[in-house]
């Protein structure tokens, strides 16, 4: 059984990460009924007693960074106190001012030796380590700056340890008005670094919480968050308060849970974490997946009829259920995965898969582009879900809208000296970043310009096995 160690920086991968353990938790004592370790909870959490023992102590394998103590304290102070132990914690008291130099400069420097050895020990504690996943957001200081110093470590010291990291993108009215700054400086290095990138939208997350609630309150469904559950509070702990961003934190932290769901379960068609950078990037700077999840609220009912289990699919392409506000179905298709749970059958997949072809375009060598992952264990209230991850050109919708907004306070340098008052960054930062952002940007255009043109005799993506 392989593992896989997770990374959270910052306020919002802390809060996303506590979220995530608290879901995975229920899920698998849902599953695990005897409360004995198996395998599928080796994946993600390890216990000091071996194999075939009751639990007695169960501990994430994860690290837990932030120059604010105020989340992680939270944390240590709820429901999830007993799971984390103080060698996975690193933390400071000064935060980062909402500036990228400060964390991946300043702090990057300051506590780089202590980092590493916390990674370090927390891959020795797995048997086959597979895949780091990093959580961070893009628009403050510490999550785009520490955050992407960590993720530069992780290919420093695990160059064959796959990196897949969630990023969650500030809105184009957040109102840290340096975002744009420290958005950019992050994306430089999450196309140099990273496997995969799998980008989440505030705005998005806003519209889809509305929506949700907007259909709850027309008694049309339930809401995704369950009046039982254990919901993270806008300091990042938990408490049964529910705070504006717990919806959005649930959404991001079952994204995570489905995506884990094949290496953490049983299922008859599982897919390697490996896999995902493996089958849908074929090319190292196209590494941007959009997610995006169905259904977003609770199904009550467990045999759902394959008119409504169809609809799921659909909607899964749908504008409204993606995590960044773009709409693939108009763009092109470089490779997609389906990751579906619950009681599906792989004759659904190929059924929908064969209906969706024909109003999905694909680039002209990969026709074939689908990479499917069929995990038997539901998330938890739920009959079935589905996350779909694209590799789609509509992507660059937002990092040129990103380049406009980093371009209007660049012109006028405003606030550039708070950045360049920081020991090591430098102006050429800036710069180099952003030609790094239009040259992600003319690639995607290229493609697309592929779109309605037949390539004959085209390379096809060659796949080692």
């Amino acid at each position: 059984m392989t593992q896989s160690v997770v990374v959270q920086v910052g306020q919002c991968g802390n809060q996303v990460g506590c979220r995530f353990w608290d879901l995975a938790l229920r899920e698998h004592a849902h599953v695990n009924k005897t409360g004995v370790y198996d395998e599928a909870l080796s994946s993600f959490f390890r216990n000091v007693d071996s194999s075939g023992h009751i639990l007695t102590f169960l501990n994430p394998q994860a690290v837990l960074v932030d120059m604010e103590e105020g989340v992680v304290n939270e944390i240590l102070q709820g429901p999830l106190r007993e799971v984390f132990d103080s060698t996975q914690l690193l933390t400071d008291v000064s935060g980062s001012g909402n500036n990228w130099a400060v964390g991946h400069m300043t702090y990057g420097s300051a506590y780089r030796e202590q980092i590493v050895d916390k990674l370090r020990k927390a891959a020795e504690h797995c048997d086959c380590l597979q895949c780091f996943f990093l959580i961070h957001s893009m628009g403050g200081g510490t999550g785009s700056g520490l955050g992407t110093r960590v993720l530069s470590l992780l290919e420093e010291e695990f160059p064959d340890v796959c990196r897949i990291v969630t990023s969650v993108y500030p809105s184009a009215e957040d109102d840290v008005i340096t975002s744009p700054y420290n958005s950019v400086l992050a994306m430089n290095e999450l196309t140099e670094y990273a496997n995969c990138v799998i980008p989440v939208e505030n705005q998005s997350l806003v519209d889809i919480v509305n929506k949700i609630k907007h259909m709850s309150d027309g008694g049309m469904a339930g809401p995704v968050i369950k009046k039982d559950s254990t919901i993270i509070s806008g300091r990042g702990g938990t408490s049964g308060m529910e705070k504006p961003f717990d919806a959005m934190n649930n959404i991001v932290a079952n994204l995570l849970l489905n995506i884990t769901s094949s290496a953490r379960f049983e299922g008859s068609l599982n897919m390697d974490l490996n896999e995902i950078a493996m089958n849908l990037v074929p090319f190292p700077r196209l590494h941007y997946l959009m997610p995006s999840l169905t259904p977003l609220y609770t199904l009550a009912d467990v045999n759902v009829p394959t008119r409504r289990l169809d609809q799921m699919f659909s909607d899964a392409f749908s504008k409204d259920h993606q995590l960044i506000r773009a709409d693939p179905k108009h763009s092109l298709y470089l490779a997609c995965a389906l990751i579906v749970r619950g009681n599906v059958q792989v004759s659904d997949l190929r059924r929908n898969i064969e209906r969706l072809r024909p109003s999905l375009p694909f680039v002209s060598w990969n026709q074939e582009g689908w990479k499917t992952g069929l995990c038997s264990v539901p998330p938890v209230g739920h009959s079935h879900s589905l996350l779909a991850l694209a590799n789609n050109t509509c992507v660059k919708s937002r990092f040129i809208d990103l380049r406009e907004r980093f371009t209007r306070l660049y012109r006028k340098k405003a606030h550039l000296h708070h950045y360049l008052d920081v020991e090591g960054m430098e102006q050429s930062f800036f710069s180099e970043a952003v030609t790094s952002l239009s040259s992600l940007i003319e690639e995607y255009n290229q493609l697309d310009a592929t779109k309605n043109k037949v390539i004959h005799d085209a390379p096809r993506l060659s796949i080692a096995t």
